[in-house]
């Protein structure tokens, strides 16, 4: 009869087990962009880039570290943390919960930021420091209130830029030593208290106004200007039209005594234009308003003595 050896099988399963639980012991896959730190009896032994590697099962050891992370669910900032036995090199996105800071005219607002930093040394950031997250997040609280409480409420408010610019290498300089490269710092929000909001929109408001007045002031200005300038222009246009007409018409006039004397050289011609003129004007001085009267001017005998004048001419030539 056959029989079946039981203490082989299970030593056969039990030797499969191990060569699989030794080989998944000293296998490691690396993704891209990230790395693993492997301790050999407790001490930094290398790191493990992407792609396969092969360790000592056993021996050789993830190094896992405690990372805080900051999640938001409904309307609220949550922390939890995780021990991970990998280190992301991507750039990271840190988003602060809201904090309070004074500024120096003692002005209580809460400040939102938004950190960008990248794990440039995966080794001094496992081993330099306990919760890189952690570590940053109160390296820059403490470092905003320092700059925010050496300005302004409106300093605050408006520097907004040169915030950012200043916390950032105040954050890179101090996490060099940490193997971290702080890219970028944003300030979300900055909100005053409730009763700073409220004079600033009245300032805000009462500023439009002023400005809104000070517009219509100078339209006013401007308009009176070019209004002004117009009838000037209007008045020396005129101006020059009838100072031109008057010179066409004397011109005219001198070419007509000049030929008055051409024609009667011994004869004075101005009784003649006297006589003229006047025979013009009679019709206007002879109007009456009613329309009853026929009115004749003291003078007209002198008209009749140009108008034999005239006639005097005449015979001479």
């Amino acid at each position: 009869m056959f029989y079946f050896d039981f203490s082989f099988y299970f030593f056969f399963v039990f030797l499969v087990l191990f060569l699989l639980i030794l080989i998944a012991k000293a296998t490691y896959i690396v993704r891209q962009a990230e790395v693993i730190m492997i301790e050999r009896l407790g001490r930094y032994n290398k790191t493990l880039q992407s792609g396969i590697h092969f360790v000592i099962p056993f021996l050789d050891r993830p190094r896992t570290v405690l990372w805080t992370f900051v999640k938001e669910s409904a309307g609220r900032m949550y922390r939890y943390s995780n021990e991970l036995d990998r280190i992301d090199l991507r750039e990271a996105v840190y988003d602060f919960p809201k904090q309070n800071v004074i500024t120096r005219d003692n002005v209580t607002m809460e400040i939102n930021a938004l950190l960008y930093y990248q794990i440039t040394d995966p080794e001094k950031a496992v081993y330099e420091v306990s919760n890189l997250p952690q570590a940053i997040e109160k390296l820059t609280q403490t470092t905003l209130r320092n700059i925010i409480g050496a300005l302004d409420l409106d300093e605050t408010l408006v520097s907004r830029d040169e915030i950012n610019e200043k916390l950032r290498e105040i954050l890179d300089d101090a996490t060099d030593k940490w193997g971290v490269k702080v890219n970028r710092v944003e300030l979300q929000e900055v909100n005053p208290p409730q009763d700073i909001r409220v004079a600033m929109e009245k300032q805000m408001r009462a500023e439009r106004d002023r400005r809104a007045l000070i517009l219509e002031a100078e339209g006013k200005k401007r308009s009176a200007i070019l209004e002004a300038e117009g009838v000037k222009e209007s008045k020396i246009t005129r101006a020059q039209g009838e100072a031109q007409a008057r010179l066409v018409t004397a011109q005219a006039e001198a070419e007509a005594i000049s030929k008055i004397q051409d024609s009667v050289p011994n004869a004075d011609p101005l009784p003649y234009l006297i006589a003229l003129n006047y025979i013009q004007a009679l019709p206007e001085i002879m109007k009456d308003k009613e329309g009853k009267m026929i009115l004749m001017p003291y003078e007209s005998s002198a008209v009749m003595g140009s108008i034999a004048t005239i006639k005097e001419l005449f015979k001479q030539k």
